[in-house]
């Protein structure tokens, strides 16, 4: 059975003027109108398709893609308010409705939303809902100290910045422990801290201990290559010249050049770092 909002590998069924149809299973056959139909997808007798309503409610299927799908939390600019709800630009021809009941405050057109984009189960219609919490999972988080984890950016704060890990839980980076900037909407990995007694996720944005300098030193040996073997940069360099080009901190820095020098895989010369020619 095709899913409605999502990406569905569908048959073909028949061909009229209007299109293609394809099998929905329980949700019938499903037009895709004729400016998605090529000649490969004639011969291939399928295809991958993303399912939802149009402006005249009837489900539709297109090859073009959307921004998020159901079960995606997703940043979206407010495109237009009226007496229903307010309207998200998703990448499709309708725009996706936030009901004034799913709103967590009023929405106001050139607006960007964190929304979570869910299925009404009533009218079959993909909807968006700003009312994060509802969506987020209420059992205690299960990690491990270091685990990779993938976060979205929800919102700045005076102490860090709030993300959803995983698409499942709150967590937060704090300004004292980052050497970037983030910015709400941004999708990016993290690593996780520990899980707190209140079940909330204090995170980091760098590897933890050893693993990290490990990818430090990568990442310097990296740009060595990139830059014909020297780096005007060394343990003398202001912390924000190292943020700029590495995105760390100058201690962390510091310890991974010298792992390196230690492992005879770079040089310290008096004006940056060199590489050995060994390791080119």
């Amino acid at each position: 059975m095709a899913e409605i909002g999502k990406y569905n590998l569908l048959p073909f069924v028949r061909e009229t003027e209007n299109g293609v149809y394809l099998d929905g299973g329980d949700l019938g056959e499903i037009l895709m109108p004729r400016k998605f139909v090529t000649e490969e997808i004639k011969e291939k007798g399928d295809a991958m398709v993303f399912v939802y309503s149009d402006s005249e409610d009837r489900l539709v299927a297109t090859t073009e893609k959307p921004l998020a799908m159901v079960g995606d939390f997703a940043f979206l600019d407010v495109v237009a308010v009226n007496n229903v709800g307010a309207f998200l630009d998703w990448g499709l021809p309708k725009n996706l409705l936030v009901p004034f009941s799913e709103q967590a405050h009023k929405m106001q057109e050139g607006q960007k939303c964190l929304v979570y984009i869910y299925l009404d189960r009533v009218s079959n219609r993909v909807a968006a809902s700003a009312k994060i919490n509802k969506f987020l999972d209420n059992t205690p988080p299960e990690y491990q100290h270091g685990q990779k984890v993938d976060l979205l950016i929800a919102q700045e704060t005076d102490i860090g910045y709030k993300a959803i890990v995983n698409g499942t839980h709150w967590g937060l980076l704090y300004k004292n422990q980052v050497y970037t900037n983030f910015f709400p909407g941004q999708k990016t990995t993290g690593y996780i801290n520990k899980v707190r007694n209140d079940e909330k996720i204090d995170l980091l944005a760098e590897r933890p201990g050893y693993e990290k300098i490990d990818a430090i030193s990568e990442k310097i040996i990296e740009a060595l290559q990139a830059e014909g073997g020297f780096l005007a940069v060394s343990d003398k360099s202001s912390p924000q010249m190292i943020q700029a080009l590495f995105g760390i901190s100058k201690k962390n820095f510091k310890k991974a050049i010298g792992g390196l020098y230690k492992k005879r895989l770079i040089e310290f010369v008096s004006d940056g770092i060199k590489i050995n020619n060994h390791c080119t």
